[in-house]
């Protein structure tokens, strides 16, 4: 029997904050990333994301640069300390009631965001979500490269990546379900048979209209 499928966005969509500008923060907090302005550059790197202009592989020649030289087992002990402290307590309420219902529902659930996939699996550990999808990055001699490995899942290649992974189930779904916030994901809006624009930005916003797709004011 068929059943529904849920996808998430995770930055601005099941948080109240973009996990990547808190893990790079967490980064200056820790020391490790140095670099002057770092903090000015992510900022304006992300403004050109919430216009729909960013270049993915400026942003992680970036972002990757303060972690390129640590071996990924202690990354990814950092990213555990991060997500348990200071991302989990900006998640919105909604989103925690929901995917609570979903997972005593039964109902698959799906993460898919252009956050790195270190980072993105690592919430959907701690959300008890173990389908999160993320940009994959080419390891190179036990550290973590900026160079994309595959489709990177950031505007179209979304839909490519969540068609992939479709591919790959046993399960055949009666409908997509897409919660998101931005204007990046509007291809994904598009493909799904239910979008939710959570706090939509100013650009999604110009679409809610579409029939189907539902706005929600999280907080």
């Amino acid at each position: 029997m068929s059943k529904p499928l849920y996808v998430f966005d995770m930055d601005e969509t099941l948080f109240n904050a973009d996990c990547a500008m808190i893990w790079n923060a967490f980064l200056v907090e820790k020391g490790i990333a140095t670099q002057p302005n770092f903090i000015e550059e992510d900022k304006r790197l992300m403004g050109l994301y919430a216009e729909g202009k960013m270049d993915m592989e400026d942003y992680l020649a970036f972002s990757i640069a303060p972690i390129a030289s640590l071996p990924i087992k202690h990354v990814n002990a950092l990213v555990e300390e991060c997500v348990e402290s200071h991302i989990l307590p900006k998640q919105f309420q909604q989103s925690k009631t929901l995917i609570e219902q979903l997972t005593r529902d039964g109902i698959d659930i799906v993460i898919i965001s252009a956050s790195v996939t270190f980072l993105v699996e690592a919430v959907g550990r701690r959300l008890g979500i173990p389908a999160a999808l993320g940009i994959d990055l080419v390891e190179k001699q036990g550290t973590y490269s900026a160079e994309i490995f595959g489709v990177p899942s950031y505007r179209k290649g979304k839909v490519t990546r969540l068609e992939q992974w479709l591919e790959a189930q046993p399960e055949t779904y009666s409908a997509i379900h897409f919660y998101t916030d931005s204007i990046n994901d509007l291809p994904l809006c598009e493909y799904a048979d239910f979008a939710y624009l959570v706090n939509p930005c100013p650009r999604l916003q110009q679409h809610t209209n579409t029939p189907n797709w539902t706005v929600l004011y999280w907080g």
